[in-house]
């Protein structure tokens, strides 16, 4: 009778067990956190690595400034019409300059400059530097600049000094004194001159030059 008891209690506690759990397909979840998005912060710090600072630039200014071979008259002060702010031809040294002797009464500079200012809106101001020379001598900043706002001509103007005329002439010879003959030459980076140019030149002869005086 006990054996039976016993055998009964045994069924009972197997039919009673839990089943073993079943296995399952999917698969096992990822518990590491997900990486965290780029902050502002650290994209501004990017940026920031990315530019040159003032420091740099002027290290670059410095190094163009110590090639420089151009002659000693282009340091000569000239005045901006427009601004008032007081500039030479050197200052530009480490770009490439193109510049035009020209009066306001020469219509044939004025045709000139038309084409120049197509090069003028097609170059980058970072390397190209453009600048007209008045050499009438009885014009003052304020009507060279009136009559530049007239026409359009959006680059820098000054009225040469007499030490600029001086300059020229002695540089180029008395065609560069004529506006009439648009007379104009280039300034390399490095401050070497070109030539004197005269007669017409197209936008894209001016450009060609111009780029290849850069390098570029």
């Amino acid at each position: 009778m006990k054996i039976a008891l016993l055998l009964i209690l045994t069924l009972l506690l197997v039919a009673c067990a839990p089943a073993p759990a079943a296995p399952t397909d999917q698969p096992a979840q990822n518990t590491q956190p997900p990486s965290a998005a780029p902050t502002d912060q650290a994209v501004q710090s990017a940026e920031q690595a990315a530019t040159p600072t003032a420091e740099q630039a002027a290290s670059a200014d410095s190094e163009a400034a110590a090639a420089y071979v151009g002659p000693e008259w282009l340091n000569l002060p000239l005045v901006n019409a427009r601004t008032g702010e007081t500039f030479t031809l050197a200052s530009f040294a480490g770009r490439t300059v193109f510049v035009e002797p020209m009066a306001t009464w020469c219509t044939n500079c004025r045709a000139q400059m038309g084409r120049v200012r197509e090069v003028y809106q097609q170059l980058n101001p970072a390397q190209f530097v453009f600048v007209g020379l008045s050499v009438e001598t009885n014009i003052s900043a304020d009507d060279l600049a009136g009559y530049v706002d007239q026409q359009n001509f959006p680059w820098i103007f000054a009225v040469a000094s007499p030490e600029v005329l001086q300059a020229l002439n002695t540089a180029f010879g008395r065609d560069s004194l004529n506006p009439p003959s648009t007379p104009h030459f280039y300034i390399s980076p490095d401050g070497t001159l070109t030539s004197l140019y005269t007669g017409a030149q197209s936008a894209a002869d001016i450009t060609a030059i111009m780029q290849g005086l850069a390098g570029a």
